[in-house]
């Protein structure tokens, strides 16, 4: 944090509270070469946020005042920077097109609460902690991306070169785009119908038409034939984040529908579709999972003693300390209230449990300050289910609920297998 002139006041004490809520450690500058040093020794994971009002203050070597593009020039360039800004630098459009020419991951208006603020930046916290990998379908001879920029943002390619078997492949791929050449669609023109008309097909599904000469003929057919935009081959470059785009606004929209607004986790309708997905992927790699169903102990305790938003605020910190646990291919999501759904990847029943009841142990050293001066620590229940031994995602709900009803009733704060 570079700051030394805060949000509605100048409090450092208010917003450390809020940080400390969810367990955020908040370093304050106020030296330029201070907080480079900070900022080039610290991880990915750490946010870097940057109060413009700040360059009014500071002076560089020669007592010259310090300008932006001086700042800029000096953070290091392995980070992104959030800003914080006044309404008036917020009318200036060049001032905001230099920022986010220059790493900018995000920027809010001053004043802002310290609240406000922070919860603002645990949703950037969160969000870059949970980075999916998105698929887009090729039907074609030869792809014209580029993969490396693909792969930056997180988008796996795959070819394929059968119309015949595209929808099976789609089925198995669960790819959020599937761009076709247009010699493809001339081979068979009901291609989309046969993509979208799969009731398992996920209904915010992309099909885009490459065309290599524009032919606003065969444009119109496709259109009408089902197909969502119709992209020219062109420039790699261009083309490439032509696709970024499209997948970009596809995870947007995904995530209105699939994700807790309140931890940016899966809910219960984006974990069960994604974990559908991993048992037929463990069935044809032949790996065990384990799924978990977690519960906080008198939850409605929490809430009637301490409120609604602190209730909230424990929910948010288990979601990061569950979150911090994940590996690339588990699954996690807040089913709801104090309930959350973890779906753990090539992972023994023993295994399993060993992992769970380092997270409960982990969650039970949390300490919370419910008031001025007083601090408490709670705790989780948890129940787990295995598969092969139970086939479905259903089933293996349904059997951990129960086990999880049963650490409920053998005293709490235990996980039962």
């Amino acid at each position: 944090m570079l700051a030394q002139k805060f949000f509605i006041q100048d409090n450092r004490s208010e917003l450390l509270l809020c940080a400390h809520k969810y367990d955020f450690d908040i370093r304050f500058f106020d030296q330029m070469a201070d907080f480079v040093a900070a900022a080039t020794q610290s991880g990915q994971e750490d946010l870097f946020v940057v109060d413009l009002d700040v360059l009014y203050n500071m002076q560089l070597d020669n007592n010259r005042t310090m300008f932006l593009s001086d700042l800029l020039k000096r953070l290091p360039e392995q980070h992104h920077y959030v800003y914080l800004q006044t309404e008036k630098q917020s009318g200036r459009f060049l001032l905001q097109r230099m920022l986010v020419e220059h790493r900018c991951l995000a920027y809010a208006d001053k004043p802002i609460a310290n609240d406000v603020l922070v919860d603002k930046l645990y949703n950037l916290f969160a969000k870059r902690r949970q980075d999916e990998t998105s698929r887009v379908l090729y039907l074609g001879d030869e792809a014209c991306f580029d993969l490396d920029l693909l792969d930056a943002h997180h988008i796996e390619l795959l070819a394929h070169a059968d119309v015949q078997t595209l929808h099976l492949r789609l089925k198995q791929s669960q790819a959020a785009v599937v761009v076709i050449e247009d010699k493809y669609f001339l081979r068979t023109e009901v291609i989309v119908q046969v993509l979208k008309r799969n009731m398992e097909v996920d209904p915010s599904l992309e099909i885009v038409m490459l065309q290599g000469t524009p032919d606003p003929a065969l444009a119109r057919r496709a259109i009408e034939g089902g197909f969502d935009e119709i992209m020219l081959r062109k420039d790699r470059d261009v083309l490439t984040r032509q696709l970024v785009n499209r997948v970009g606004k596809i995870r947007v929209n995904k995530d209105l529908i699939s994700k807790d607004r309140a931890t940016g986790l899966l809910n219960k309708i984006g974990f069960q579709l994604r974990a559908q997905e991993q048992i037929r992927r463990a069935a044809e790699a032949n790996v065990p999972l384990a799924l978990a169903v977690i519960d906080i102990d008198k939850f409605k305790t929490i809430n009637d003693t301490w409120g609604h938003y602190f209730g909230d605020i424990v929910i948010k910190r288990l979601s990061l300390l569950l979150s911090g646990q994940m590996r690339a291919q588990d699954l996690l999501s807040r089913f709801g209230g104090e309930e959350f759904v973890m779906l753990l990847w090539d992972c023994s029943p023993q295994q399993a449990y060993e992992r769970l009841d380092q997270m409960r142990q982990g969650f039970g050293a949390v300490v919370f300050e419910v008031e001025p001066g007083q601090s408490r620590q709670f705790s989780f229940s948890g129940g787990l289910a295995a598969y092969p031994a139970i086939r479905t995602e259903n089933e293996l709900f349904l059997q951990a609920d129960e086990r999880l009803y049963d650490a409920k009733q053998a005293g709490r704060n235990r996980i039962v297998a």
